[in-house]
């Protein structure tokens, strides 16, 4: 199917080939009819795109500080590298999308019937039942496609709460505004609206409203005084896009006392405080469609807020506006300036640089639904051969596309199949890194050719597809963990043991250069030894999905079972027994559990403490690991400098980059695979570790 991208390193425009998008539990499956370009929007995007690395810069001073910080920690390599792999990813654009059910398997909604969603521009979209709703008879497609902008006016409307014959000034008047305008008067409220357009301004005095042409070097002051009958207007919406000032400062002088001023679209913020102490007005920002806005729970959960106490969602808010169109208090037919065939959404697209574009609409009837359905896109022209070393991928996430494809490229794996969830970021790495296809099905990386299968997806996932690939007698990659859970652990094992193929998981930092001279030199030392281990590893939201017990597992469970492994390697001895001590909980955080002390005890008499923190700064050091052993130590500070104390022979080890061992890992691993011999980590332990760092992270929960 065909989908519309945009390349953040230079801001291009182009359309894709991609792999229809995989079902997934609370998700409907939408062919795609119409969908609407939100020239406000999406010409911020393209803009910012094309923009230089300065005025970036300027626009996000918040993520100039998140690089400086990786810069001081991790050196400048990674940092760039992050940068550079950060703006490589394609975006896919669109949120206004109009189409048919293909598949709505438990969400409510039935094959075949109009809806309209938040989806993208694409042939074929996949979203969650929470950001759709029905589409009545009277609305027509291409007037649906105006929804999710209709509910972002709406949200800023409710804000407003104004009443019958209430005074509202809406500056700004591009397609919210003018929808906003429609809102308004439809609520029974004089509307007075202010743009540079001469053409906006007409259409909204079309639609009711008093205009004020600012091309016309009208006076909006004089003119809101006037219309307010010399009282103050009740309040202001602000829909315009502007880095003044003056907007916000000219509603406050606007407004009667105690007016209200809403902010829907982006302006300067260095507000006047006199006016506002003055008047004591009311300042509020608007988020996009309304409640339920870039919450997981309502958004991708399905989890939605009790109707009797919070009366309007986001989903509530586009069936509004649906309802609004179909009586005709709001109508948008005039709003549409061009059409285009999704063929064409490039030309589409140079439109946003015309001033008199205002609703430009993409047009996708001309597609059959056969021709959309395919899961599985041909990105090279090469052949799969039937040898060790074919590697196909399961995920293809940050650390997946930044780390460990291309480290299994440059270990010369052959790389087959690309499988992701969405699909378009399978296309993207997969061309850039010369695998054969790009798929949404998991059945593709299981071919009869495939040697090998990595698995990158969300924990939850792992011990399912690591089954799934044994059964087909793959050989096994998995990112850690290995599991959730004992009892997947332990069909995964006895699976294993059966099939003898190997299982592999991606404890990367055993194979680092300063572990592997951290190893050497404690081999030449055969006494129990003392680790202090401290992870930095800084706060998650609760809501990041990897602190959600049932797919991510937790931090402990999907982190810190890298230390508990690299602890095992070192000490070269089978884990004794172990401890656990976590944060106190308290008023001011959110998780205790990723605040805790790990000791733990091995059966030749070594032990360790592995300090796991959320709550430290990020200008310290992520990783420090320190060994006590026969009247020496070692000391090594977050993969770059390891510093020798009491050592013979031995000061000094620094490298100019962070390395954590990953490409050596791989290029064990895949040395393992093509020429058979000792597996990198012994299966043993493998097994060991997933268990340990299970009962650790419950223990923490007890």
């Amino acid at each position: 199917m065909k989908q519309v991208m945009q390349n953040l390193s230079n801001g291009e425009t182009f359309l894709e080939e991609v792999p229809s998008p995989k079902k997934m539990k609370g998700h409907i499956i939408i062919q795609t009819t119409k969908s609407l370009i939100s020239i406000g929007t999406e010409r911020m995007l393209v803009d910012f795109a094309k923009s230089g690395w300065i005025d970036r810069a300027r626009s996000q001073p918040d993520k100039v500080r998140m690089v400086l910080d990786k810069f001081k920690t991790d050196g400048f390599t990674a940092t760039y590298d992050a940068v550079k792999s950060k703006l490589d990813q394609p975006f896919p654009l669109g949120y206004c999308n109009v189409g048919k059910v293909i598949d709505g398997s438990n969400t409510g909604f039935e094959k075949d019937i109009r809806v309209v969603s938040n989806g993208y521009h694409a042939e074929v979209v996949r979203v969650p039942k929470n950001l759709t709703a029905f589409i009545p008879d009277r609305v027509d497609d291409e007037s649906a496609s105006f929804t999710v902008l209709g509910a972002i006016a709406m949200q800023g409307v409710r804000l407003a709460n104004p009443t019958i014959g209430e005074t509202v000034v809406v500056t700004g008047l591009g397609l919210i505004g003018l929808i906003t305008v429609q809102i308004l008067i439809a609520n029974g409220c004089r509307v007075l609206g202010i743009d540079y357009d001469s053409k906006k301004c007409d259409l909204a005095r079309q639609f009711g409203a008093e205009i004020v042409d600012l091309s016309k070097n009208q006076n909006p002051l004089t003119i809101a005084s006037s219309f307010s009958r010399k009282r103050g207007v009740d309040a202001v919406i602000i829909t315009a896009s502007s880095k003044s000032n003056d907007i916000v400062d000219q509603a406050a002088y606007m407004c009667r006392k105690r007016g209200r001023i809403i902010l829907v679209g982006v302006v300067g913020l260095e507000l006047n405080r006199s006016s506002f102490y003055e008047k004591e007005l009311t300042f509020q920002v608007s988020c996009s469609y309304g409640p339920g806005r870039y919450e997981a729970d309502y958004e991708y959960e399905g989890i939605d807020y009790p109707f009797g106490f919070v009366r309007w969602t986001e989903q509530r808010n586009f069936e509004a506006v649906l309802d609004l169109m179909a009586s005709g208090s709001i109508n948008v037919k005039p709003l549409i300036s061009h059409r285009f065939e999704i063929n064409d959404a490039v030309a589409a697209y140079e439109k946003l640089d015309d001033k008199s574009s205002l609703g430009i609409l993409l047009d996708y009837q001309n597609t059959s639904l056969k021709s959309l359905t395919k899961n599985t896109v041909k990105i090279t022209d090469k052949i799969n051969k039937t040898q060790e070393g074919n590697i196909a991928f399961l995920g293809g996430g940050n650390y997946a596309s930044r780390t460990l494809i291309p480290a299994f490229k440059k270990a010369g794996a052959n790389l087959t199949s690309l499988v992701t969830s969405s699909g378009f970021s399978a296309v993207h790495s997969g061309r850039k890194n010369g695998f054969f296809a790009a798929s949404t099905e998991i059945e593709q990386a299981l071919d009869d050719s495939v040697d090998c299968v990595v698995i990158a997806t969300q924990h939850n996932l792992h011990a399912s597809q690591t089954l799934k690939a044994l059964e087909k007698g793959k050989h096994i990659f998995v990112e850690k963990p290995l599991a959730l859970t004992h009892e997947e652990i332990d069909e995964i094992e006895a699976f294993q043991k059966k099939s003898k193929t190997m299982v592999m998981v991606g404890y990367n930092r055993r194979f680092s250069p300063h572990i592997q001279k951290i190893k050497s030199l404690l081999d030449a030392k055969p006494l129990p030894k003392t680790f202090i281990m401290t992870m930095n590893v800084g706060e998650i939201s609760k809501k990041h999905w990897t602190q959600n017990i049932e797919i991510g597992g937790g931090r402990i469970i999907g982190e810190a079972c890298h230390y508990i492994d690299l602890m095992r390697f070192l000490a070269g001895s089978k884990i004794k027994s172990f401890s656990a001590l976590k944060m106190g909980d308290n008023d001011f955080l959110e998780i205790t559990e990723d605040k805790a002390i790990i000791s733990i005890t091995f059966e030749d008499g070594s032990i360790g403490s592995i300090h796991y923190f959320a709550n430290g700064g990020k200008t310290f050091s992520k990783e420090r690991i320190e060994v006590f052993c026969d009247d020496a130590v070692l000391q090594l500070d977050n993969f770059l400098k390891l510093r020798g104390y009491g050592w013979k022979g031995f000061s000094k080890m620094n490298l100019w980059s962070q390395d954590k061992g990953q490409k050596n890992c791989i290029n064990t691993f895949m040395d393992c695979l093509r020429n058979g011999g000792e597996i990198p980590i012994p299966q043993n332990e493998i097994f060991e570790i997933a268990r340990v760092s299970i009962d650790i992270a419950e223990m923490l929960r007890r």
